[in-house]
């Protein structure tokens, strides 16, 4: 691999690290295995990925809905640890509404030879190759062409799509051996989720279909995966670290899910997702890449575009509106599409 060592750079959360994976791996292919810088959101995430050897996690005052104060003594230390891996390229992979500049800075005081990420403001000596990408596309494209600029063409065969490592764990203990569609009722942030008394909607109207439910979610989450649950569902609720968790989601049949990290996820598996998408951000950017999906949730609300956190529309119609039957009915289509 002519002795070049990368570092991907991808500071916020799971699914945004999920989404990086294609291009991590095109990274791969020239340089060999990838070191991962990664926030704390992302770096269980980032474990998960193929041709990723290692991961950084660094908690970026810049990022992040509470951001740590900025600390001299904290950022000198990543930039000898970055220093100390004598990486020739970096890749600073954010979202449309984010700059690569205060990573790039680090990156430069660590001495990385080449350092590329999409930028509309001016880098100065801060980056080698500044991308420039605005059109609507999805987010794992728009990360494999920042690493196309970069150098980085895909492997001959790679289909672009996400993935995880393989073997999964067996997981057949926390399941069991039926059928099963999930139930995702969280999201890190509050203008993504559908309610939870939709959720539960849910899994009563999958039930009534013959389909039996598991309702997944993190640890700080059983409180909600116990309400959405209830006595007709399985609740895994803090129950999965990461492999565990894309173990449950590789195993279902569908999930049904906001626009959050395990949507990439199910992605990322295989798995068939039933999407309740807020439209605080583009649909075109941030839908489930690559697997058979059905979106629901207004895409035309007053919210479109608005990329908050806290829904400014009293009620949350976008997704408020949208019944536990019609998710119920969304996954009937689309296992249907599958199967034909």
């Amino acid at each position: 691999m002519s002795g070049r060592r990368a570092l991907a750079v991808r500071l916020d959360n799971a699914g945004d690290v999920l989404l990086a994976g294609p291009a991590i791996r095109a990274m791969a292919g020239h340089c060999g295995p990838v070191t991962l810088l990664a926030g704390p959101s992302g770096a269980g995430a980032g474990r998960l990925l193929p041709d990723v050897a290692e991961v950084i996690t660094w908690d970026a005052p810049w990022v992040g809905f509470a951001p740590p104060p900025v600390g001299r003594a904290d950022v000198l230390a990543l930039v000898d640890r970055i220093a100390a891996g004598g990486f020739t390229d970096a890749v600073v992979f954010t979202s449309f509404h984010q700059s690569p500049l205060p990573a790039a800075l680090l990156l430069r005081m660590a001495g990385v030879g080449r350092i590329s990420g999409f930028s509309v403001d001016y880098p100065g000596a801060l980056l080698d190759v500044r991308a420039r990408l605005d059109a609507d596309v999805p987010e794992a494209e728009r990360a494999l062409a920042l690493a196309a600029e970069a150098g980085f063409a895909p492997r001959p065969g790679d289909d672009g799509r996400l993935a995880v490592r393989r073997p999964l764990p067996d997981v057949t203990a926390l399941t069991g051996g039926e059928p099963y569609v999930i139930v995702h009722p969280g999201a890190s942030v509050p203008a993504r989720r559908w309610p939870p008394e939709r959720c539960a909607e849910a899994v009563r109207a999958l039930g009534a279909r013959g389909r039996r439910a598991v309702v997944t979610g993190g640890p700080d989450e059983r409180e909600l995966t116990a309400r959405v649950a209830g006595t007709a569902a399985l609740d895994l609720g803090g129950r999965t670290a990461w492999p565990e968790l894309a173990a449950v989601f590789a195993n279902a049949s569908a999930v049904i899910t906001g626009n959050t990290g395990p949507a990439h996820l199910a992605a990322a598996v295989g798995t068939p997702v039933v999407s309740l998408f807020s439209p605080v951000v583009p649909a075109e950017r941030w839908a489930p890449h690559g697997v058979p999906h059905v979106l629901l949730g207004d895409q035309g609300a007053a919210c479109r575009g608005t990329r908050a956190r806290e829904c400014p529309v009293p009620g949350h119609p976008c997704l408020s509106d949208v019944s536990g039957e019609a998710a119920a009915d969304a996954v009937e289509k689309l296992l249907a599409e599958v199967s034909s």
